[in-house]
């Protein structure tokens, strides 16, 4: 199917493009009213993540009210783990839960992994399918997965953590029940991005949400080399790698062969195209925070970020919007890039 707006694709592959596309992590969630109308007549989370028709739905909605030029399917990375054999819940208000966690190498190796697993994810691949189907060609579709040590730090500590301790003590006391969880996740995550882009995935962002909690020796041996499996294993579609806080190892995650990187609010994109030359087209990075501001703020900051970025770039965030923020100031981003022409 020829796509209407091809202009996230264009850009990722490099050609020369008229503005940038713009899309937000997030995008599909609570700052739209008819998400949260929706999310009222349901169980909880997993409800809507499960049910394909759902998950569509929402997928679209941000399409519809914000004219962003991509949707990115609405799923979680924790049904990674889930497939694999360690169920979570997601509690309100509060986030993600494993009633049971990974504890030692018998706990890994009792996980299945890989090809063997996907079947458990197919309400996630439905999803895709009718989301595809329903978009008819108006933007390009992102499919995503979470790198392997973010679903590994989930795994180990059973929710979110200000300092992830138990993850790293075991990166420490037990390297070889590490490393090999890991690979598990990786191949999980290869097969279940292929089926992704089979489905209909038009591009892939692989996000690592807890990139800057790892020092730079151990990123490089927990974290990098995985990823790297990942991306090298994708075809026919461009790769988005988003490694939040990892401005440490910028260098070494440009080496990636993906064709876009994700830049988090703190990082310099002045660093990354001079002192690092890195050549792959850039996402980001306005500050989610910078959205409560005033609707002239949010227009002026956007156009600076623009113009540091200067070409090559897809307008985003940061990170993920969060879910108080003003619809209003989504628009007001949304539109400046819009409007914003090279």
């Amino acid at each position: 199917m020829n796509l209407q707006n091809d202009l996230l694709l264009r850009t990722a592959r490099g050609e020369q493009v008229e503005r940038p596309p713009v899309w937000l992590m997030r995008q599909a969630g609570r700052i739209l009213p008819q998400y949260r109308a929706l999310r009222g007549k349901l169980s909880g989370f997993k409800e809507l993540v499960e049910t394909p028709q759902l998950a569509a739905e929402v997928t679209i909605q941000p399409v519809d009210e914000l004219g962003v030029d991509a949707a990115i399917i609405f799923s979680d990375i924790l049904v990674i783990p889930e497939a694999m054999g360690l169920t979570y819940e997601m509690i309100e208000k509060k986030g993600p839960w494993f009633p049971k966690t990974i504890e030692s190498l018998s706990d890994v190796e009792k996980l299945g992994s890989g090809e063997s697993v996907i079947g458990e994810m197919q309400y996630v691949f439905d999803a895709l399918e009718v989301t595809k189907k329903e978009l008819n060609g108006r933007v390009p579709l992102i499919g995503f997965a979470g790198a392997p040590w973010t679903i590994f730090s989930y795994m180990l500590e059973g929710s979110g953590s200000k300092t992830f301790s138990k993850a790293r003590k075991f990166l420490y006391q037990d390297p070889k029940a590490a490393h090999l969880l890991l690979e598990k996740i990786t191949q999980t995550t290869i097969a279940y991005l292929q089926q992704k882009v089979r489905s209909g995935a038009n591009m892939i962002q692989v996000f690592d949400s807890w990139a800057g909690i790892l020092p730079p020796d151990q990123y490089s041996e927990f974290a990098i080399p995985y990823i790297k499996k990942i991306v090298d294993a994708i075809e026919d579609v461009p790769v988005i790698v988003f490694a939040k806080g990892a401005w440490f190892a910028m260098e070494e995650i440009a080496q990636l062969d993906c064709q876009v990187l994700g830049v988090d609010w703190n990082t310099k994109v002045s660093d990354l195209r001079g002192e690092l030359n890195v050549q792959q087209v850039l996402q980001g990075n306005l500050d989610p925070c910078l959205l409560y501001s005033s609707q002239e703020n949010v227009r002026a900051a956007t156009l600076k970020m623009l113009n540091e970025f200067g070409g090559k770039h897809i307008a985003n965030l940061g990170h993920g919007v969060y879910p108080d923020t003003p619809l209003e100031s989504v628009k007001t981003f949304v539109n400046t890039v819009k409007g914003y022409s090279y």
